[in-house]
């Protein structure tokens, strides 16, 4: 029947390929190969189980965290003294702190004032070169509510204990200390001082960990403490924290503003965010070279079994099957073939990224979006790389093929 006769024919006689016919053709396509079909869909899987893994360990290290953040506010200021035009360090005045409370907005102002040459130790038996990193300052007696610490074991100083040689060690420096618990002794500056307390690790002032804080009052007692703050933390109402930003300079130093540091913690963070999320884009770009091998391998696959099934299709097409017939079905197989890698990566990144959640103790956060999008990409990717092989397929002659 030539071309012009099948064009006219009624659609009513027009032959079709139904859709259970079409599913039942492409499983049986793949159900024929299946050692050939896993191989081929494994390469999609890797692919795409690789770049949901990377997406959902971001997302889920991301969400810990911005509830980090919830919880800790990111209303929080720093101010450090820096340097005047001339190039001078301009140290904080030991009123600074005072002045910032008076500002309209301000809920919390504390400070801590380093000092230089004194130093902590286990005993008065270590070497005074040995420190650790680890440095001493005075603290305020508001830190805890300015910074938003907390104990981890033992008491804060208070108005009584800041007046006696007393210390609350960091985290990380009660660990190098090898101190456990409150009620220890540590050697600072010289003298034995009682440990009363340990302070939590905190993400939005990690210069704490490393530090052994005492009273003012013992400071200017024992190491002639003027009461210049070397960092001043001060918290606002969220609604005013850039209006008290612009005031805090200003305040502290009418002379020279532009010698005081005001920087938020918590922009440190969204920059380490910004990183985390560069990363991730690298890693996906990686996984998306591999989403780009396994589509190669999908078409190699439908490519060898074009040649391999020419008798199939020259029978087929003798029997009454169409080119569009021919086409359709491979290019269902690649799709179906793809669709099975998609489904097994997106479940294998799922798997990893939990595993990665609970050991780090995260919350699960894959975006459904992701999940998605996932099955979705490589679904297309199979339809691209089942293209050639189904038009190849499409275009082998009956009796070429019979001949075979």
């Amino acid at each position: 029947m030539s071309r012009r006769t099948r064009t006219s024919m009624p659609p009513a006689l027009r032959s079709r390929l139904r859709a259970g016919d079409l599913f039942s053709l492409g499983f049986h396509g793949l159900r024929a190969r299946p050692m050939r079909a896993i191989l081929s869909s494994l390469g999609i899987a890797i692919g795409i189980a690789a770049m949901i893994s990377v997406i959902g360990i971001s997302t889920s290290s991301q969400a810990l965290i911005t509830e980090k953040l919830a919880h800790l506010g990111t209303n929080l200021l720093t101010v450090n003294g820096g340097t005047d035009l001339l190039g001078q360090n301009a140290p904080l005045s030991p009123e600074a702190t005072a002045l910032i409370r008076r500002i309209p907005g301000v809920q919390h102002a504390s400070s801590i004032g380093a000092l230089d040459k004194v130093s902590v130790f286990r005993n008065a038996q270590i070497e005074p070169s040995r420190t650790g990193g680890l440095t001493v300052a005075a603290a305020d007696l508001d830190l805890l509510e300015a910074t938003g610490s907390t104990i981890l074991t033992g008491t804060w100083l208070n108005e009584a204990t800041a007046q006696f040689p007393t210390v609350v060690l960091g985290r990380t420096a009660a660990e190098r200390l090898g101190v456990q618990t409150a009620g220890g002794l540590v050697w600072l500056g010289n003298h034995q001082f009682t440990v009363v307390g340990i302070l939590d690790s905190s993400p939005l002032v990690p210069e704490l960990d490393s530090t052994a804080l005492i009273g003012e009052s013992i400071a200017r007692q024992l190491f002639d403490y003027a009461g210049n703050p070397t960092t001043i933390y001060e918290r606002s109402e969220e609604a005013r924290v850039l209006e008290v930003r612009n005031l805090l300079p200003p305040t502290v130093n009418p002379v020279s503003p532009s010698a005081v540091k005001v920087s938020r913690p918590s922009d440190a963070l969204a920059a380490q965010n910004t990183v985390d999320q560069a990363f991730t884009g690298l890693l996906v770009g990686v996984g998306s070279i591999a989403l780009l091998v396994g589509g190669i391998g999908v078409a190699n696959t439908m490519v060898i079994s074009v040649l391999e099934r020419r008798h199939e299709i020259g029978l087929r097409r003798s029997l009454g099957a169409t080119r569009r017939h021919i086409r359709v079905q491979f290019l269902f197989e690649a799709m179906l073939l793809s669709t099975y890698g998609g489904l097994a990566g997106t479940a294998l990144g799922w798997i990893i990224t939990a595993v990665a959640a609970k050991i780090n103790g995260w919350v699960v956060a894959i975006p459904p979006d992701v999940l998605v999008a996932g099955i979705a990409v490589t679904i297309a990717v199979g339809a691209i790389a089942g293209v050639v092989p189904a038009v190849r397929a499409a275009r082998t002659s009956p009796t070429a093929a019979l001949n075979t």
